[in-house]
């Protein structure tokens, strides 16, 4: 077997240009690029949009100056070079105005990813993302795993990964840190998984 040291590497620019065609003339269409890698990333089915229009309503009545802004591109990783589409991102209601598609990541208080169902969910969502929004320096990374039927709190960026990592079950409530700061009741995601 030959193992490949050269391979051909795209860059951050070439990449924005890459996902910019793909959008525009594929519809649905999305493009992540993180670790060097390009990926696409699955269409949200009617129960992965209802769970983040569940946590939207709860983000809001929690936090009135924040928006959990769904779909935005941000510059992801420790020298902002990948490229991540979080399924939702908190921040001020005026965090990315005038940024275009790719946004400074710095505003952001808490990544949301809630798994699809294709094959790249457990390197995506479960290996490269953490460590890119940790690298990133975003304080809390929710993931809402719907093949595991549970709810993945990181927190703590170290630069390289989060340092605390706490997962309990669809049902039981669990504490979003600071500075989210939000008390999730995860009773009602029961009912958003095959």
């Amino acid at each position: 077997m030959t193992v490949m040291t050269d391979r051909p590497h795209m860059s951050t620019e070439d990449f924005e240009h890459l996902a910019r065609i793909a959008a525009r003339e594929a519809e649905g269409l999305r493009l992540e690029f993180i670790g060097g890698v390009l990926r696409s990333k699955a269409m949200p089915d009617g129960d992965h949009g209802r769970i983040i229009l569940w946590l939207t309503r709860i983000c809001m009545q929690h936090h009135p100056e924040f928006w959990l802004h769904p779909g935005q591109g941000i510059k992801a990783e420790q020298y902002r070079e990948g490229r991540a589409i979080p399924d939702g991102v908190l921040a001020h209601e005026d965090a990315f105005v005038g940024q275009g598609d790719w946004v400074d990541p710095s505003p952001i208080l808490m990544a949301v990813e809630v798994t699809s169902w294709d094959s790249d969910t457990e390197r995506r969502d479960r290996i490269e993302k953490p460590r890119a929004y940790a690298e990133t320096g975003i304080p809390v990374y929710l993931l809402i795993d719907r093949l595991k039927c549970q709810v993945v709190v990181h927190s703590d960026p170290d630069g390289a990964g989060y340092e605390t990592v706490r997962t309990v079950p669809f049902g039981k409530e669990i504490k979003l840190p600071d500075p989210v700061g939000i008390t999730l009741q995860t009773e009602a995601l029961k009912d958003w998984v095959r």
